[in-house]
């Protein structure tokens, strides 16, 4: 069963950085996805096998997913919201292999995840506007709203951190204690609960990632006008 996810044991230091499971498992799926991915597109085909179509079928719905939330070429957001996605998936799936707390179960993984959308929020807008237009975007529609906005942006970062910690560790939490209850059968279902949930996080977490960002970049600039807007000028 779990322990406390805000109080680790070390299992080793490297010099004065002492190194938990979490960070572990986390090294472990990092490496994992890298090596999964250099095998999956080392030899990519013009017809491709089965293999290459699944990847391109997720590459395809993952575009769909940034396009239809940004309204934008997906193209310059892909690798980040994709690498987030995989990585939040494979982690919290991880809950399934025995003796395994997955990483996204303990707060600083969480946090660490919130503060790279975070990070990426600002770079992407600065990136788009300038630092002076994004800064400038704090102070729309007023220069009121200064300090509302900026809190705003700091309760994004908390809400994601709270979210998926909050649904991974009471995921896991309640799998432990059927488990000391019921024995290793009967928690069946609850696992296959525990698959979709998940699955439906690490969506929840990626979009909101693309939301966050999308609303960092502004509108798109090939928006096409409405009428009305036509009509004013």
């Amino acid at each position: 069963m779990m322990g406390n996810p805000l109080s680790l044991d070390p299992l080793f230091n490297i010099g004065p950085v002492p190194i938990t499971a979490p960070v572990v498992v986390t090294w472990a799926i990092i490496a994992g996805l890298a090596l999964f991915s250099i095998l999956a597109t080392r030899r990519l085909r013009l017809l491709p096998g089965r293999t290459q179509t699944l990847l391109e079928l997720i590459v395809t719905t993952l575009d769909g997913q940034i396009r239809d939330t940004m309204d934008r070429d997906p193209a310059p957001y892909r690798p980040l919201i994709g690498t987030i996605f995989l990585f939040v998936l494979v982690a919290n799936w991880s809950s399934l292999i025995p003796g395994i707390e997955p990483p996204t179960a303990h707060i600083e993984t969480d946090a660490a995840l919130a503060l790279i959308v975070f990070a990426a929020t600002v770079g992407f807008g600065i990136s788009r506007l300038g630092l002076k237009g994004y800064l400038a975007t704090f102070a729309e529609p007023s220069w009121v709203m200064i300090p509302l906005n900026i809190v705003e942006q700091i309760t994004r970062t908390f809400s994601l951190i709270v979210r998926l910690f909050g649904n991974m560790m009471s995921g896991v939490f309640v799998i432990g204690i059927v488990l000391s209850l019921a024995g290793l059968f009967v928690p069946i279902p609850l696992m296959a609960l525990d698959l979709l949930t998940g699955a439906v996080q690490a969506y929840i977490f990626a979009i909101l990632a693309t939301v966050f960002i999308g609303a960092a970049v502004g509108d798109p600039p090939n928006r096409a006008k409405s009428p009305k807007e036509g009509t004013e000028q």
